[in-house]
């Protein structure tokens, strides 16, 4: 079965949106509050049947969910959020209840480093033999302390065909030109925007200095009346509406869109990108950790995160699982981009000088 054959289903992240109902992010699905109510059901490990879990909009399988819980008895309920900032926050004055999070790996070491995370017992989640090696021990996590890969991604310029007169090959499309002047739309992440402006300018992803965003801000003051909208994860959705011609977007979300409409592409400018990879993590102050590291083992299942891929369509660390994904997923240059391209681009490392810098200026920016 081929990606466009998957979507023909309904394995979309908008269909599994809107079947779900969910209209904005922040929805809750049972909420907190109602985790207090139900079932006082103890499990064999001791825990009640219940585990919370934060995530991204629309990045979880259609029924994994449903089918965790037909395996263990756990009721699982989602909340969402739309940007590690928020992800952050959200945790700054203590765990409000969540098992599980999903956070991108600069800032799994961000929140490591602020005591936010529970180290992991490897011992509980066998199913970390299904990871690509080359995971298994990264920078940001060494040893995979306090994180699991859940997906990879790289971040790029989606477009419209019919509506630039070339693709679009460098970040000055976005960054520095008026060609697409009302037409096009950034990220509302502070962070991933100062960086690849620092990639536009030729120096690394992680060699930014508090020059460098003094000269970035005013660049991006001077490019601001250009910019349709700061877009919160749905950069997507503005190229299939017709709101946007170019986007700043990730790999994962532009390839979903090209095969609901062929006249979508994805580019990772020629002077390189920013890699990510978000994780599943559990927090301090889990009420159910062992539960949290059932569903982590859980979403390690090479069948489980194959159907997950199979919405999602993200470039997936889970060596098991992309073995049982088709070739059309395999062998799309968008998804899983040529050597030569990722040879340009690099993982962001949590600079803890330089991010309340980020934040601080991108707000002056947005304010502009």
């Amino acid at each position: 079965m081929d990606l466009n054959e998957l979507l023909a289903q309904g394995r979309n992240r908008r269909s599994l949106l809107q079947a779900m109902g969910v209209a904005a992010i922040g929805i809750s699905f049972g909420g907190l509050a109602a985790c207090s109510k139900g079932s006082d059901k103890k499990l064999a490990n001791g825990e009640e049947a219940k585990l919370n879990f934060y995530n991204w909009d629309t990045y979880i399988g259609e029924t994994t969910l449903d089918d965790f819980k037909a395996s263990t008895g756990v009721d699982v309920t989602m909340d969402l959020f739309d940007s590690n900032d928020t992800l952050f926050a959200k945790f700054k004055a203590g765990n409000p209840g969540y098992d599980v999070i999903v956070p991108s790996n600069d800032f799994v070491e961000r929140m490591a480093r602020a005591d936010m995370l529970m180290p992991l017992d490897h011992a509980q989640i066998p199913n970390m033999k299904n990871i690509d090696p080359s995971f298994l021990n990264v920078d940001y996590d060494p040893g995979r302390k306090f994180s699991m890969p859940y997906t990879w991604l790289v971040l790029g310029i989606g477009y419209r065909k019919s509506k630039v007169k070339t693709a679009p090959d460098s970040w000055k499309v976005l960054f520095d030109s008026d060609e697409y002047k009302g037409r096009m739309a950034w990220l509302s992440e502070a962070g991933d925007m100062f960086r690849l402006y620092g990639k536009y300018l030729g120096k690394s992803v992680n060699s930014l200095t508090p020059e460098d965003i003094q000269t970035i801000s005013a660049m991006m003051i001077k490019q601001k009346p250009y910019v349709k909208k700061f877009h919160e994860d749905d950069g997507q959705d503005l190229l299939l509406k017709g709101d946007v011609d170019v986007v700043l977007e990730y790999n994962g979300d532009i390839a979903q869109a090209m095969t609901e409409d062929p006249d979508l592409d994805f580019v990772v400018p020629k002077e390189g990108s920013q890699l990510n990879s978000d994780t599943l993590c559990i927090p301090k102050g889990a009420p159910h950790p062992k539960n949290a590291h059932a569903f982590i083992n859980y979403m390690l299942d090479a069948e489980v995160d194959k159907k997950i891929t199979e919405t999602i369509l993200y470039p997936t660390p889970n060596a098991a699982a992309k073995a049982l994904m088709p070739d059309s997923y395999k062998d799309n240059p968008v998804i899983f981009p040529p050597a030569d391209v990722l040879a340009k681009c690099e993982y962001a490392k949590f600079n803890e000088k330089l991010q309340p810098l980020y934040e601080e200026a991108f707000t002056k920016v947005r304010a502009s």
